[in-house]
This record gives structure tokens, sequence and C-alpha cells, in this order.
């Protein structure tokens, strides 16, 4: 075959990670695909700007649409990031039969669908693997590792910044403020860090997991979302003591042809695999009807592993090239999207509850659980000397979110309980 020719649109960290891994790599990437790569065109915003990174000056350009009409690239890689802007520049390529590699999470999230339909209308492959999970290869295990199994339940850690955090307090008792201050000193977390620490990047990533794995037309409003900027020291060293990592995961599940999707922070307990992921690393754990408990791992962003699944997804275009089968091996969505009510979903939660000190206030506040069909699993008072109120701990049995939201309500209007602290489900 002749030399594939590769038009890349950006070339900040993981742009570079990409040009280093092609040409550095080119003897093993000829031998899978049997065809020379070569990255023809960059896109960049500044010619001038001074560089880690060798490059021939005639490659680079300032105008996309000197790489997408030009007829002899083949491929568009896509490490630019945004939406608005980022959006035509695709559809344009595909409309003109270029295949498209793309590390682009919000994106795909929000106009996936759309774009995987113009990539089909005209033949064309759209890859993404290093959208969710940065190395971890997830979304090639979901189409075709898992193409003969039926996936039940995704459960990921799908943001480093926030496992960061996270680690750093459960680990050195920090404060969430200044673990966050450290993360954006680290370069781990943005100057507004409102994406990553609201859950807003976790549940996009979500979305197209759930996509993939329920093959049913998930969309970013299906989740439901809740970030960390309100977790304590105090709520981390509670789970440490009653034996849980807190977490924000995200979680999708199916039963039958129903299913729920989720972004929380979430107790889990610390004898499972995913309790143990920390720093900025991710994991995502599947489970299938017949496979039963799989887990993924491994760096969940950065160049040049983040580049790595990009250069992956390249080679298969390459040999999807050969074998002429471009365009013809996208997930379908034929599922009927139906999503579970309150009642419907279900899990234990922990409840940290400061109430009134004296006589009969347990009695009332167990009441309140049993008037709503909650049962407990334990009820824990401790002594806390900051607090001068007594502080009560409930872990409940499976019950449904509607329920645990009646309780909640219910606890509002009762006088015993000045505060509801924390609420988080729990998992393991």
């Amino acid at each position: 075959m002749k030399p594939i020719k590769v038009g890349l649109l950006g070339l900040g960290t993981v742009g570079t990670g990409v040009v280093r891994i092609v040409e550095g790599h080119q003897e093993d990437l000829q031998s899978q695909t049997g065809s020379a790569i070569e990255i023809a065109k960059v896109l960049v915003s500044n010619k001038n700007k001074a560089r880690d990174i060798s490059i021939d000056p005639s490659k680079l350009t300032e105008d996309p649409w000197e790489i997408i009409h030009n007829p002899e690239i083949d491929v568009i890689v896509e490490v630019m990031g945004g939406i608005e802007q980022t959006k035509p520049y695709i559809i344009e390529a595909l409309s003109r039969g270029k295949h498209v590699v793309t590390a682009n999470k919000d994106l795909m999230a929000l106009h996936g669908t759309e774009i995987l339909a113009v990539a089909q209308e005209h033949g064309c492959d759209v890859l993404y693997e290093a959208s969710v999970a940065g190395g971890i290869p997830i979304i090639r295990t979901l189409i075709e590792g898992f193409s003969s199994d039926r996936i039940t339940k995704i459960m990921g850690i799908v943001n480093g910044t926030t496992n960061y955090i996270l680690t750093k307090m459960s680990q050195e008792g920090a404060s969430y403020s200044d673990v966050l201050k450290e993360a954006q000193a680290l370069g781990y977390a943005e100057s507004d860090p409102t994406s990553d620490v609201e859950g807003l990047d976790a549940a996009r990533k979500m979305t197209i997991l759930a996509t993939l794995g329920f093959r049913a037309k998930v969309a970013l409003d299906d989740v439901s979302v809740q970030g960390i900027s309100s977790v304590s020291r105090e709520d981390i060293q509670y789970a440490k003591r009653l034996g849980y990592e807190l977490k924000l995961l995200g979680i999708a599940e199916r039963q039958d042809d129903e299913f729920s999707i989720s972004v929380q922070p979430t107790m889990v307990k610390q004898t499972h695999p995913i309790a143990s992921v920390n720093g900025v690393f991710n994991a995502v754990y599947v489970h299938g009807e017949a496979v039963g408990e799989t887990m993924f791992y491994g760096p969940g962003a950065g160049g040049m592993p983040t580049a790595t699944s990009i250069v992956a997804d390249l080679v298969a275009v390459v040999k999807n090239l050969k074998l002429g089968v471009n365009g013809k091996q996208g997930i379908m969505t034929y599922k009927e999207k139906k999503l579970k009510t309150d009642e419907q979903i279900s899990s234990k939660y922990f409840l940290l509850l400061h109430v009134a000190d004296r006589a009969g206030v347990l009695a009332r506040i167990t009441q309140v659980f049993a008037d709503f069909e909650v049962s407990l699993e334990s009820v824990l008072q401790q002594p806390n000397p900051v607090n001068p109120e007594a502080e009560i701990i409930v872990i409940t049995h499976d019950a449904n979110k509607a329920a645990i939201q009646k309780v909640l309500q219910t606890f509002e209007e009762l006088d015993v309980i000045r505060k509801v602290k924390s609420v988080y489900r729990v998992e393991g």
C-alpha cells in the first residue's frame, strides 16, 4: 500500500506524543499494517512557537481547512479538543471520505450519534479509544472483547483529578481545598476545575461507556451527576473507620432492558479491587452475564498514554483500509433506551446525621426508616469532641432511591435532626 497520510489537528501534549510514537515506531507500525504512516500536516495555533519536538516547518499550518480539504490526507487525528469549533471539522472530513481518530470525549458524548451516522453514510471509520480512559483500551474491549456477552454493570474511576484529590484526603488527612490547590499547581486540575470536581467530565465518559455497553442511545442528560466538592475529611475518616474508601464512581447498571447511569461519590468496601486505585490512575470494572467480573486499570490521562491509544486506533483504521471494511464496524445502538425510575434504582446508603443529644432521638430516626420500608444494616453513634451535638451513622441495606429521598425529606421536618451532614451510595 502507498503511505497513509495523516492530518493532525493539535500539537499540544497529546499531539506531540502522537508524532513521537508514529515517527519513533515506524518499523513496528509498518509490520502491523503493511504500510508506512506519515504525519503529513499538523494544525497549530502559532507556527512560530518554540516546541520541544523537532518537526518540519513545512508540515505546520494554522488553517484547518488546508488539512481537511487536502485530497492526499487519508486520516484526521483530532486532539485539539472543544466542541463548537471542532465538530464542523470532523463532519466535513467525514463527508470528504477521511477517517477520523479523536480523543474528544465532550464531542463524542454530546454528538457521537450524529458523527457516527455521517461516518457510516460515507463509509468512514470514527475511532475514539482515548476519549474515555487515556491509555486503558476499554472501548475496544467493550466492542470486541464483550461482543459475545451481555454487560450488566460498568463501574469506573474515570477522572484522575478527582481520584488524586480523594486519595490525598484519605492518605494524608488533607482538606479538599488544600488538595485541590496542590492538584492545580501540579497540573492535574485546571484553573477552573468545575468539569472535573463536579463530575461533568466523568459523566461524559460514562455516557460513552453506557452507549457502547448497553447498545442504546444514551444522552448526557440521562446521567445523574454529583461531584466531590462537598466531601469533607470527616466523611473520609468515617468511611475508613467503617472499612470503606470514598471514590468518585461512574456507575451504569442494567437489569433486563432497563438501566441507570450515575456519577457520584461512593463508599467502596476496602476489599473491592477498585478501592485500591489511587492517585491519577483510572480503573473500569465490567460485569458480564457470562464472564462475570473483570477490571481494567491504568493511566487515565497524560500525553504518552493517551497518544498510545490514539495510535492504536490509527493502526486499526489502516488495517481496515487493507481489508476494505472501513465504516462497517461501528456499534449499532439497536436497543430501545429504557431508564430506570427512582423506585427501581437500588443500593446501600451511608448517612451521617447531626442530631439533638437527648433520649428517644434514635427511636424516632429508625421509625422514619421503617415508615418507608428501608431496613438498616448498622447504626452507630460516635462522640465527636468538635461537635457538641450527637452524631449518628446509618448504613442501610439495599433501598430504592425514591424511598431514601422520602426519608431525607422527612428528616428535614424532624426537629431532633439538626443536619443531614452526608449521604453516600455504598458499593461492595
